[in-house]
């Protein structure tokens, strides 16, 4: 069964409380929660203060996804926000920094876990798989939601899910970008396990069911 993680990106702004609510009448258990600094990626977004509300205000499982350049730097303060489960870029910094960035974040007893852009390949992240509890597979170019799926990632997803099951199998792998009910089986299908929808879900008249069937 897979795990629906809604990007709170995709709620109105101007009404997060009630979408929030509405995210956990339909019974979600994750929220994805995006960072982005405005360097990594050429948007800004939330910060530390804002996932500190969140956890104040829920007892979803806050999945933390930073598009941060250098994110050694911020992960105490994420983790201190209360970020459940805390997400970095391999491509935000040099391979020793990330190292230290995924052991860092398990010090503080958030769980760690890496992040791949479309243009990055399963080398790049196989030294640090098995310090990860989650890996997420970027399905658009990170930094805008609403873009359309690349389905050309899935051979890739399915090789991380293949290394991840010989070396950490207890590893969430995660998909983000243009997941929906039609492209969520495509990715759970390659081995996603958690799927993260913005616009699909907080668009949907019944969010309930898209849940279930996303899930299912």
């Amino acid at each position: 069964m897979a795990i629906l993680s809604p990007s709170i990106l995709g709620a109105d702004v101007l009404n997060v409380k009630r979408d929030l609510e509405a995210t956990e009448a339909a019974g979600v258990k994750w929220l994805h929660v995006d960072i982005m600094d405005g360097h990594f990626v050429p948007n800004m977004s939330f910060g530390y203060s804002f996932v500190s509300a969140l956890k104040k205000a829920t007892d979803i499982t806050l999945d933390v996804h930073l598009m941060i350049e250098k994110p050694i730097r911020y992960v105490e303060e994420f983790c201190r926000a209360g970020a459940d489960y805390l997400t970095v870029h391999i491509e935000a910094d040099t391979p020793e920094n990330i190292s230290h960035t995924l052991d860092k974040i398990k010090e503080l007893g958030v769980k760690p876990g890496i992040v791949v852009k479309p243009k990055t390949g399963l080398d790049a992240i196989k030294p640090y798989l098995e310090k990860c509890e989650l890996v997420l597979v970027m399905t658009v170019e990170p930094g805008f939601g609403g873009q359309k799926f690349m389905a050309d990632m899935m051979p890739k997803l399915r090789a991380i899910r293949e290394e991840l099951d010989r070396v950490n199998p207890d590893c969430h792998l995660e998909v983000d970008g243009g997941v929906d009910l039609v492209t969520g089986e495509i990715c759970k299908a390659n081995g996603a396990n958690v799927l993260v929808a913005g616009s699909a879900f907080y668009k949907a008249e019944n969010k309930t069911s898209f849940r279930e069937k996303i899930e299912a």
